[in-house]
């Protein structure tokens, strides 16, 4: 899996960063603010065991921000937190498919990021993928 970060200001390891997001999902956050709250709060046993960058000479461990782990599975995750808190719809009665438009992603002449999600019937979401431009829903559902 290849790093989507320029190669100037990178402070957390790739690996790290991406651990510490599926360990926080894996303790029942289900946002970033609660991954990031749980990154902030985590021992330094955990943050050292996942991989987080030593910060002092007594090695300090600190974990990546809210931003940064945001910024990182947005741009890992074609689905962005949904693929990372996505359930499996196998024992789901109903599956709603369903497109939006995402507010404030156009930029000067490129269009605005349209995105398919689906969703079971008890609201879980299953996944979320950006629809190709010059395409429409059908042909990505």
């Amino acid at each position: 899996m290849p790093d989507p970060r320029d190669r100037r200001g990178r402070r957390h390891p790739f690996v790290s960063v991406l651990l510490v997001a599926c360990s926080a999902v894996m303790c029942g956050a289900r946002s970033f603010a609660a991954i990031g709250q749980w990154a902030r709060n985590a021992p330094q046993d955990t943050l050292a065991r996942l991989g987080a960058r030593t910060v002092s000479a007594f090695t300090v461990r600190t974990a990546p921000s809210t931003a940064t782990i945001r910024r990182m599975i947005n741009g890992v995750c074609p689905g962005g937190l949904a693929d990372l808190l996505g359930c499996d719809p196998s024992g789901a009665d109903t599956l709603a498919v369903d497109g939006k438009s995402a507010r404030g992603s156009r930029h000067d002449d490129t269009p605005a990021a349209h995105l398919l999600a689906a969703m079971t019937g008890d609201g879980l979401t299953v996944t979320q993928l950006r629809v190709p431009d010059k395409t429409n829903e059908i042909t990505c559902a």
